[in-house]
């Protein structure tokens, strides 16, 4: 299992926000939360997404390492009002935030307001109880 330190964290985890806050730019409706959630969907289904790819690159993590750090069936669904997430094709829908109307004005506000809700959860194994995954964006 890989470990990745928590400065890395710090520098992934803006990596991630501004690379989603700039894929969401035209895709992001808090009047209509679900409108372009397909859009918004991040997907690993043995086969990373490019998005997280693209920002664990920026912390020197390489493709294999990152598959050691994250689920090999991970589907990520990110609102306006909510982000929530799945292990495996089969796993129970979780949620990782949620928020205010108020707190929701734009692709960064699920990120700007410190670690997810969920935060205890995400030393998951939920489908694999031999593999604890670690996944916090803050």
């Amino acid at each position: 299992r890989g470990v990745v330190s928590e400065q890395q964290l710090q520098v992934f985890s803006g990596a991630l926000r501004e690379a989603l806050a700039e894929h969401y730019k035209h895709h992001w409706f808090p009047e209509k939360p679900f409108k372009g959630s397909g859009y918004r969907c991040i997907r690993i289904n043995h086969k990373m997404d490019p998005i997280i790819s693209k920002a664990a690159s920026q912390i020197g993590l390489s493709l294999p390492q990152l598959y050691q750090l994250l689920p090999s069936e991970l589907t990520l669904w990110v609102d306006p009002y909510e982000v929530s997430y799945r292990i495996g094709e089969d796993g129970s829908i979780c949620v990782l935030y949620e928020a205010t109307a108020s707190k929701a004005a734009g692709p960064k506000a699920a990120s700007s307001c410190g670690m997810l809700t969920c935060k205890n959860q995400l030393m998951l194994g939920c489908t694999s109880p031999s593999k604890n995954y670690i996944m916090t964006v803050s």
